[in-house]
């Protein structure tokens, strides 16, 4: 009955602190619910519908007394809390041991071999939020042509360069050159490339980022679909996080509501097969820059399209939306907070309003997918398909 699974991942829209956040400096956080509390409550009735309320009090956001979807929370059961830790981990992937992190910034040694490779000297090396660093450094960049390379409390080495200073295909030279020495103990989940214009003081990131991300260490839900002989389309930065691993094709996003148009696109088609969307405006424009009402607006407009998304679904469609980390704007902090993520799963036949309590794994997202699509089952995860069909 069911041929394809749509997978709408809204990147960093936890729902309340996990039981080990405070190891992660985490304790407090909850997106969602210190989002909806600072605004004086969030208007999304569609979400509603489908049963966010019953998941957890959020102010504004009434239990749906029938929700027309089924609702849970997705406790994370691999080590870390970033993109694409949670991202595998809903492929089916756990991780035992998180990706290094550098909160003193790189090894002195390890920048010495990495600017005799790339044949210049960096600035920065240091944490720093990737807005705030471009302002800092972009004269003395501009000025000498030096690359800044900075970090986060995530595992990742960025590179920041003006387009006009360091071309992007010289720019793109050099983090290739850094995926390639960051192995071993040293071996961050990404290389980001981050290029940026303007003048000084007014300098702004560009959209032509792209990620170097290590590969899965075993086979995804992704892959368990393509040999099944199914498609696995992509929209957003999918094809980076699972570095190419799994994807039969995909589609570059600049925006959420970019994402949700090649979503409904993709969905016209009518292609059975895995369908896997990220939309990281929250992330990346809001929880990262502690924009609370910026955060509280984007949610508010992917609510307001979410009924084209339902009304594109079709007989053999099922929809899950998730997230795959928080990213708490309202702490003081800037980095992706240790979370639940919501679990709302709909299709026009399946079960309405059952409540599937609080998964182990964010696996259990993949699990049930290659159940409905008869993939070969996953290393983890447990599904709760015979729950709603």
């Amino acid at each position: 009955m069911f041929s394809r699974v749509i997978i709408i991942v809204l990147d960093s829209v936890g729902i309340g602190e996990l039981p080990d956040a405070a190891f992660y400096g985490d304790s407090g956080s909850n997106t969602l619910g210190n989002i909806a509390r600072d605004r004086g409550g969030l208007n999304l009735p569609n979400l509603e519908d489908l049963g966010l309320g019953n998941i957890a009090p959020l102010l504004g956001v009434s239990p749906a007394k029938k929700p027309a979807g089924n609702y849970g929370k997705m406790a994370e059961l691999s080590a870390g809390k970033d993109t694409i830790t949670g991202h595998w981990e809903l492929a089916g992937v756990v991780l035992e041991k998180a990706f290094p992190t550098f909160p003193a910034g790189f090894p002195a040694d390890f920048i010495q071999h990495f600017e005799e490779a790339i044949g210049r000297k960096i600035i920065g090396n240091e944490v720093a939020s990737g807005t705030e660093i471009i302002q800092r450094f972009g004269p003395e960049h501009v000025k000498t042509g030096r690359p800044i390379v900075y970090t986060s409390a995530d595992s990742v080495f960025q590179v920041a360069a003006h387009e006009e200073v360091i071309p992007l295909t010289e720019l793109m030279r050099i983090c290739t050159v850094a995926r390639e020495m960051l192995t071993g103990e040293m071996e961050v989940g990404r290389v980001i490339v981050r290029p940026f214009l303007g003048t000084e003081g007014k300098y702004y990131r560009t959209a032509n980022r792209h990620d170097f991300a290590v590969s899965p260490p075993y086979r995804t839900l992704l892959d368990h679909v393509q040999k099944r002989g199914l498609p696995v389309l992509g929209v957003g930065k999918i094809k980076d996080i699972y570095n190419g691993q799994g994807v039969s094709e995909v589609t570059l996003t600049k925006s959420n509501s970019e994402g949700i148009d090649k979503t409904l696109e993709y969905m016209a088609q009518k292609r059975p097969g895995l369908l896997m969307v990220n939309l990281v405006d929250f992330d990346m424009l809001y929880g990262h820059r502690n924009d609370i009402a910026g955060y509280a607006s984007a949610l508010e407009d992917f609510d307001k399209r979410l009924p084209e998304i339902l009304e594109a679904l079709g007989p053999e469609d099922v929809l899950i939306i998730t997230a795959d980390h928080g990213c708490d704007p309202v702490t003081p902090g800037t980095d992706h907070s240790r979370e639940y993520v919501p679990l709302l799963v709909y299709g026009p036949n399946l079960k309405q309003g059952i409540d599937l309590g609080i998964r182990r794994s964010f696996a259990d997202v993949g699990a049930t997918a290659a159940e409905i699509l008869q993939a070969e089952p996953l290393r983890h995860g447990t599904s709760f398909f015979n729950l709603i069909s």
